[in-house]
């Protein structure tokens, strides 16, 4: 049995564990540079202040229902974009719906955006953004390593080229008229050597979400079958030294690939398992927390509704690059944002109207009953950020029932942020706790980074050694196979002289 569960060990960690080693290598990479996207607070900060003048507030039907709606410039003139309501008698192919953009000043739908506004888009983004340089090229562009998610949606997508030195680069949806991506230099030439190879992201394969996924998941079951066999093989491995002690029997490399395995195996086995949890597979860890209570906080609107909150809304303060309707329990309220991510929120009369506990427990007053209710001024385990700070403070609700479920909520414009029902609050620490340790005292840094870097180069010096090893034996079996051959085909002339 040892001997087989040796075979399977050794064979598997040729490839399996050249694929570990890459993750690890690619780790200490994204330690520090994550894959490259547009963050929301990057696209605020590349939109020009908002001009509200008269348009066609009337340009939906009243009885629309809506999921979404904003309100921001796009190429000098303002626009609206909302996201239909899904309607829960139709199937769940035909409930997928996409936003749509409409010109505020003639309330036409915006179906195509054409090139010389993409280009106005581009130089407004690059402006607004602090972008060092002028724009250098705009061309469509087909699907790529950093639009590999966002392209089919977006299409037909433009690829802006700035002249600066940080190598910049935007992409702009042909249908909506939004940056969508933003990219440097820097983070294309680390994302090749740290996200991409650590997600198993290249395009080619990443373009199909399915089969992605299952690559990901049965790459990583393996990986878990390869190191269990490892911890197997290393105990039963150790021998007992004629001093009494208890030891391994190799040397050299063998040796460090035996000590390193029996005393990081089962860290090695965390963070595999971790990643395979990362992917949710067969739904293990499905949690509808988020969904189900976004609908009962902040669910869907009509337009008529959202149209009289408008009328009614005074003169936008200075600098708001952004209007956006968050409804509070059917009640509309318009959020004011300017480019820093400041944002000011007035109800349907136009009034200033920061969220309040007794606003919040009356909106939470259907449903399960409210077990607490804290305003938060620092992260706790559950809402934080790993590389990038979390807006505070913020509300946390953690409702009296059988989840136990967390909410936490926005003060400022009465967006429930995150929801953490009991699948929820596990994955947080089976994934984000076992893979990053996410965990309370080691999220300060330089501490994460002391204790993260070693034991990542102990694991990788599992993973490189045992692959190393496992190559070197498959060199010297087929070397082995190749003088058989050569001494079989010298002896058969003379057999045949002898004959």
């Amino acid at each position: 049995m040892l001997r087989t569960v040796l075979l399977l060990h050794r064979w598997l960690g040729i490839i399996i564990g050249a694929v570990m080693t890459l993750w690890c290598l690619s780790g200490f990479v994204m330690l520090y540079v994550d894959y490259p996207r547009l963050t929301p607070a990057a696209q605020l900060g590349g939109l020009t202040p908002l001009n509200l003048s008269a348009g066609r507030a009337g340009m939906l039907p009243d009885a629309m229902m809506l999921s979404a709606a904003r309100i921001e410039m796009m190429a000098g003139r303002p626009v609206l974009r909302v996201t239909p309501a899904l309607d829960p008698t139709r199937t769940i192919p035909q409930m997928r719906v996409s936003a749509g953009t409409h010109d505020w000043a003639s309330g036409k739908p915006v179906e195509q955006v054409d090139p010389q506004n993409i280009h106005r888009i581009a130089t407004e983004f690059g402006q607004n953004s602090a972008i060092a340089g002028p724009i250098g090229q705009v061309a469509q562009t087909e699907m790529d390593q950093w639009t590999v998610q966002t392209f089919r949606r977006n299409a037909p997508l433009y690829r802006v080229d700035y002249a600066d030195a940080a190598g910049t680069q935007a992409y702009v949806s042909g249908r909506s008229g939004e940056v969508v991506q933003l990219t440097t230099r820097f983070q294309r030439f680390w994302g090749w050597l740290g996200a991409v190879p650590h997600w198993l992201y290249p395009t080619i394969l990443r373009q199909d979400g399915a089969l992605w996924s299952q690559v990901v998941i049965c790459t990583s079951l393996i990986g878990c079958f390869l190191t269990v066999t490892g911890l197997w093989v290393g105990i039963a491995r150790l021998r007992r030294r004629r001093d009494g002690s208890i030891g391994s029997p190799y040397r050299g490399l063998w040796w460090w690939h035996h000590m390193a395995g029996l005393f990081f195996g089962i860290l090695t086995l965390t963070w595999v398992a971790s990643g395979l949890l990362s992917m949710n597979p067969w739904g293990l860890l499905d949690s509808e927390a988020m969904m189900t209570q976004r609908q009962r906080l902040n669910g869907d609107f009509a337009w008529g509704d959202v149209r009289r909150a408008i009328a009614a809304l005074p003169a936008l303060p200075t600098g708001i690059v952004r209007l956006e309707v968050v409804p509070v329990a059917g009640a509309i309220h318009l959020v004011a944002i300017d480019r820093a991510g400041k944002a000011q929120r007035f109800d349907a009369a136009g009034r200033l109207a920061a969220l309040s506990e007794a606003g919040l427990r009356a909106a939470l007053q259907d449903g399960s009953p409210i077990g607490s209710i804290v305003l938060l001024r620092q992260e706790d385990a559950y809402y934080y950020g790993h590389k990038a700070s979390v807006a505070l403070p913020v509300w946390r609700v953690i409702l009296a029932d059988d989840q136990a479920t967390r909410l936490y909520v926005d003060p400022a414009s009465g967006r429930l942020i995150r929801a953490f029902d009991r699948n929820g609050r596990a994955f947080r620490w089976l994934q984000d706790g076992l893979h990053r340790l996410d965990f309370p005292l080691l999220r300060t840094r330089p501490w994460w980074d002391i204790i993260v870097l070693p034991l990542l180069a102990m694991v990788t010096l599992v993973c490189g050694t045992g692959t190393w090893m496992g190559l070197s034996k498959l060199r010297r079996d087929l070397r082995r196979v190749r003088n058989r051959r050569r001494r079989a085909r010298a002896v058969r002339p003379l057999i045949g002289e002898t004959a």
